[in-house]
């Protein structure tokens, strides 16, 4: 128990800069119009500075393990198509099912999962995060423009502009630009790697009360069992399996950590920007991403505390 509290005081402030951000828009300090330029600024320059300042000074060969980024990929893509197997049997409505599959699969890896990492392994953990997110990400688009294309009945799949998207993300450009730095050992000049580095502290802070200014703790009392069990999958279920088939398959220590981290994350907020712009149930897309927020405190720390009772981390 007192290693529970132990794990719990370095998992729970993370959440807890959620939580003040939802604090912070009663009194009207932060509004909609905050929370649309932070989430701007955040994923257009903080966290590509972020991700390079970790990831362009490290040794790539020592972070890069195909094993662990072909698992993460395969696992995520496996339980996406079971979700939608499994929930079309139950659910009839086209736009409650694509925003109920993407709800249950699509982790808050880049934010809430970075903020944990760091402080559970430091500015390594943190890099190596980034390599993983650098594959991940672009599944997680494709996979969501693909549920919420064929369950809202959308005439044509974008392909060409997901490629684009995929291409052109900040975030990708920042990881390609920091693993070619990385692999050829380049240093970026101290002056410009310093502003960098400053601009990289506002990241993980502002998309964290960015999140929370999004979230509505009033939408509790209105949500569904769909949102309650897309949420219980998201945060219990698919980290559960996904980790067990992790530590069967030979992942250990500070890897088999991040893994359970990015299984276990609360629902990205795009979800319910993606869901909300595809026509799928961007109510429903809302509520599972506070529930699974607010849940995630919890099941992350059991989930850290478990693993290093039982020597697995």
């Amino acid at each position: 128990m007192l290693f529970f509290w132990q794990t719990l005081q370095i998992v729970a402030p993370v959440f807890m800069l959620a939580f003040i951000g939802i604090l912070l828009k009663k009194p009207k300090i932060i509004d909609a119009h905050f929370v649309d330029l932070s989430s701007r600024l955040v994923f257009n320059v903080a966290l590509p500075c972020l991700v390079f300042v970790k990831l362009s000074v490290v040794d790539f060969h020592q972070l890069f393990r195909p094993g662990q980024i072909v698992y993460v990929c395969a696992g995520t893509a496996a339980v996406f198509l079971l979700i939608w197997i499994l929930a079309r049997f139950w659910i009839r409505s086209g736009s409650d099912l694509g925003a109920f599959v993407q709800g249950s699969f699509r982790s808050n890896f880049s934010i809430v999962g970075f903020a944990i990492v760091w402080k559970l392994f430091g500015e390594q953990g943190l890099a190596q995060a980034a390599v993983i997110l650098a594959f991940v990400m672009p599944l997680y688009n494709f996979l969501s423009i693909v549920v919420l294309t064929v369950t809202t009945h959308h005439q044509k799949l974008p392909l060409k502009t997901l490629l684009c998207r995929v291409i052109t993300n900040p975030l990708m450009i920042s990881v390609l630009v920091a693993l070619a730095f990385s692999l050829m050992r380049w240093r970026l000049h101290a002056v410009l790697f310093n502003t960098a580095e400053i601009l990289s502290r506002l990241a993980l802070p502002l998309a964290l009360l960015g999140i929370g200014g999004s979230l509505n703790l009033e939408a509790v009392r209105k949500v569904t069992k769909m949102a309650i069990h897309a949420s219980m999958i998201k945060i219990i279920a698919v980290p559960v399996v996904l980790t067990y088939g992790a530590v069967l398959a030979g992942f250990r220590g500070q890897d088999l950590a991040i893994m359970f981290i990015c299984f276990g994350c609360p629902t990205a907020v795009t979800s319910f920007v993606m869901a909300d712009a595809m026509g799928a149930n961007s109510k429903l897309a809302s509520n599972i991403i506070l529930l699974s927020t607010l849940g995630a405190t919890f099941t992350i720390t059991t989930g850290i505390v478990v693993l290093t009772h039982w020597g697995m981390i």
